[in-house]
């Protein structure tokens, strides 16, 4: 019987999980993954092996009473019943804010719990539900270890400057500062660099890592230099429901003018806003790129322009641009919006391949462009299993390499 490490992702109304073998401190493919979603209205698991295969499709039962700690009870009930052939030594979390106090993965105890229930003003999107899947583990396997890995930690090699936010020094003492998110994902592109750009992997790279959650990241020498997310994850880009950069002013005029509760504005940056707020139709960019609405036009131009505008930011930030890479949900599968994008980014040296982007190719830019553009598909659960392996099998491990992107 062989080692295995569970992933888990707990967003609002869903478990993501997968499971990963161990090889001393590494692992490659996956075993399986899935998701229980709809939980807290119509509860249903679903797992997979990596070719598609199905492995569990189920209800269940009691919606009313099915929370995260249910999620959890019955995904971990099914690895026992179902899969024989590996061990469970372990799990690894996403939890998307580490604040000041993380920079790496950590074992998870009773401090690093209250810590991180600390920071959830910070995450309200995410932390609460990342603890409650802690805590629901822990309470199923009492003593089996479980590793934080943070979104944040990525972002901790940018310099102090890049960090800053023009307050008084109490306030940035207290920890308000720019942290950066989604750095399990850039943590991945970084890994799997050198598999497309070879040396020029070392170079000045803005990666855009766009979804229903979306930001961009400068990096030098595979490390951050710079990002638009800052000290919540609603800075920076237009998102699927996020507002992203606003000025300050607004939300004063909001709440002295408009008589708007800190609960409301909350809402209406959070949930309200971005892609859904302009468009008045949808977050979701496949159904804005279909419809003929004006609005929905002025949606997508919107979040393009931002997209191109933060672009110049981060290629300041690095004197210079190299390549760009697209990934997340709409970064591999919108080409409408990298086409718009590149475009508009010629002036960087991007110059598009539009038939290599049409087909989904990965490098989609001409044969001699000064500033090549990528679409590489982006792993954060592997990125996840790794962390973990290192600090629940410490063994000595193999070589890191990029030969091959993994699975």
């Amino acid at each position: 019987m062989s080692d295995a490490i569970l992933v888990l992702n707990a967003g609002s109304s869903s478990v993501k999980f997968a499971l990963y073998p161990v090889d001393g401190a590494w692992t490659t493919g996956v075993i399986f993954r899935g998701q229980v979603e709809g939980i807290g209205h119509a509860p249903r698991m679903h797992a997979w092996r990596p070719d598609g295969t199905t492995l569990c499709t189920a209800l269940a039962a009691g919606a009313d009473r099915f929370g995260h700690a249910e999620a959890i009870a019955v995904l971990l009930d099914w690895i026992k019943s179902n899969i024989e052939d590996y061990r469970l030594i372990g799990a690894g979390h996403r939890v998307v804010h580490g604040g000041e106090n993380y920079a790496a993965p950590v074992l998870i105890d009773e401090k690093v719990i209250r810590t991180l229930e600390g920071l959830i003003p910070l995450a309200r999107l995410h932390e609460p539900y990342e603890l409650a899947a802690i805590l629901a583990f822990a309470k199923l396997n009492p003593g089996m270890p479980q590793v934080a890995c943070f979104d944040t930690a990525f972002h901790r090699s940018q310099p102090p400057v890049a960090q800053l936010y023009a307050l008084p020094r109490e306030f940035t003492t207290a920890g308000v500062k720019r942290y950066g998110f989604h750095g399990l994902s850039y943590e991945y592109i970084a890994m799997v660099l050198p598999a497309y750009l070879g040396a020029g992997a070392d170079g000045r790279i803005v990666v855009a890592h766009l979804g229903n959650g979306a930001s961009m990241c400068a990096m030098r020498g595979r490390k951050s230099v710079a990002t638009t997310m800052g000290f919540t994850a609603l800075e920076g880009l237009m998102m699927g429901t996020r507002s992203g950069a606003l000025d300050p002013g607004v939300l004063l005029y909001l709440i002295q003018e408009k008589g708007m509760s800190p609960q409301q504005v909350n809402d209406l940056l959070y949930n309200r806003s971005g892609l859904l707020g302009v468009s008045g139709i949808s977050h979701d960019m496949r159904a804005l790129l279909a419809s003929a609405d004006p609005h929905a036009r002025e949606a997508v131009e919107l979040f393009v322009y931002r997209v191109v505008r933060e672009l110049g930011s981060l290629a300041a930030a690095l004197g210079g641009l190299d390549a760009l890479v697209f990934t997340g949900g709409i970064g591999e599968h919108a080409a409408e919006i990298r086409a718009r994008v590149c475009e508009q980014s010629q002036w960087l040296g991007v110059e598009l391949d539009a038939g290599a982007n049409d087909r989904g190719m990965a490098c989609i830019t001409r044969s001699g462009a000064h500033a090549s553009a990528w679409v590489i598909p982006t792993n954060e659960e592997i990125v996840i299993a790794r962390q973990a392996c290192r600090i629940l099998a410490p063994r000595p491990r193999r070589r890191e390499t990029a030969a091959a992107a993994p699975q």
